[in-house]
């Protein structure tokens, strides 16, 4: 089985099977508080307005604080700030289960706790995702990025369908202190963890540089990839419009068109299934033009929104929802890979700080606007509404020359691997190993 080859293949490094095994555990309390969140808060207040300012204090501060969680991730070492990070959440989240236990937990507890854990959070994804290809070797980072995403999406899968029983079954609190379980075991795992370095080492500057111009530097990698900045204009959009909505009115829509809570949590994990199964075939595919596949791909993601906003049978929402996430995951394999491989691997952090930063940029203002949007104009049309531009904004991420025409750094000979940006020569070799 070649994909069960590949997998046992890129776990042979201890370092990436310290960091695997504790971005699986930690990632799996992710995917239950997600769901358990939305459960919770429309359960305890009945108000999608509430959900919506919960929602907005994880997020906001994560989006305000990335950029420099960016800059000291490449200027710090990389596990070490995922360790102190998982710590820093493993006790608020600790807290608030606590909260909950006693009784005397209040929409303003949650929002504090959010703005919190969010900071953290900032730190952590920068860190995180640069801290990946310095543990496995250059060939291997596109199978390392599949295996990652592969088992964080069986919790993708499992989490919903375990939040949804832990909250509506037993007790918030359960969820929230599995949560906080986990980023204590992946901290346990991290701080084992001794990173390689990638590439040349840059010479020390006679005075360190200042926080704004790491961050101008990071900025000139984004700008000048149009298959970059491109994708994350898409992907903000995309998110404004169908993501915040969604994980906000999700649960409405669920009773208004269902007529069952809990089938918000199904078909959640539905589309966590589906992201294992694209995990998986990220493993061993690698098309010759990587964007342009990734991007026509998840042009399916908000027409299965619609489905489910519109009440759709669940015969067709479940496995549609599950072909959607597959096609996600298998969005991230490729789009994590060819940034790891084609940015320079002391500027990677910064990059992937801006691509959190401009995607979920405008999703705490979804957070805030949708509950509002749904009084006035329902819950379903706002769905609905939000998936036609997501659509619309995904296929405008094609758009650009840069990204259809995007190849595989393995492509065969007599082909541009990829256009040249701005200032770099016209052939830009994958990163070589120090």
């Amino acid at each position: 089985m070649p994909g069960l080859r590949d997998l046992l293949r890129v776990l042979r490094h201890r370092d990436f099977r310290l960091l695997w095994l504790a971005n699986s555990a930690s990632v799996v309390g992710d995917r239950i508080v997600t769901v358990a969140i939305a459960l919770f808060v429309v359960d305890l207040t009945g108000k999608a307005t509430d959900l919506g300012i919960v929602l907005a204090a994880y997020s906001v501060p994560l989006i305000g604080f990335l950029l420099v969680g960016g800059v000291f991730a490449d200027r710090l070492p990389r596990h070490r700030v995922v360790v102190v990070t998982d710590l820093v959440r493993f006790v608020l989240h600790a807290l608030l289960a606590v909260l909950i236990v006693t009784g005397e937990v209040r929409i303003w507890h949650l929002v504090v706790i959010g703005v919190l854990f969010g900071t953290a959070e900032a730190f952590y994804r920068p860190a995180a995702t640069g801290l990946l290809p310095q543990t496995v070797p250059e060939e291997e980072i596109q199978e390392a990025n599949a295996v990652t995403g592969m088992f964080q999406n069986i919790a993708e899968f499992a989490g919903p369908a375990l939040a949804t029983l832990l909250v509506l079954g037993f007790s918030p609190a359960a969820a929230f202190a599995i949560d906080a379980a986990t980023f204590l075991v992946s901290a346990a795992l991290l701080v084992r963890v001794r990173p390689r370095e990638r590439g040349v080492a840059a010479a020390t500057p006679a005075s360190p540089p200042s926080v704004w111009s790491d961050l101008r530097a990071g900025f000139d990698e984004v700008r000048s990839r149009s298959w970059v900045w491109a994708t994350l204009a898409s992907f903000c959009v995309a998110l404004f419009v169908a993501l915040a909505p969604l994980l906000v009115l999700g649960p409405i829509v669920a009773r208004e068109q269902y007529g069952d809570l809990a089938v918000f949590g199904y078909v959640f994990a539905a589309f966590g299934g589906g992201t294992v199964i694209g995990s998986l075939a990220g493993i061993r595919w690698r098309p010759r033009y990587p964007m342009r596949q990734a991007m026509t791909l998840v042009l399916v993601w908000p027409v299965v929104i619609a489905l489910y906003a519109g009440g759709a049978p669940l015969a067709l929402v479940v496995p549609a929802m599950v072909l959607a996430g597959s096609f996600i995951a298998l969005f991230d394999v490729w789009w994590l890979t060819a940034l790891a491989e084609r940015i320079p691997p002391d500027k990677l952090s910064r990059v992937t700080a801006y691509d959190w930063t401009v995607s979920l940029g405008l999703v705490p203002l979804g957070y805030v606007l949708a509950g509002p949007a749904a009084g006035a104009f329902g819950a379903a049309e706002v769905l609905l509404g939000g998936s036609l531009i997501a659509f619309v904004a995904f296929a405008l991420g094609l758009a650009p020359r840069g990204t259809r025409m995007l190849e595989r750094l393995d492509a065969p000979p007599g082909h541009a691997a990829e256009p040249a940006p701005l200032g770099r020569p016209a052939t830009e070799p994958r990163v070589p190993v120090a």
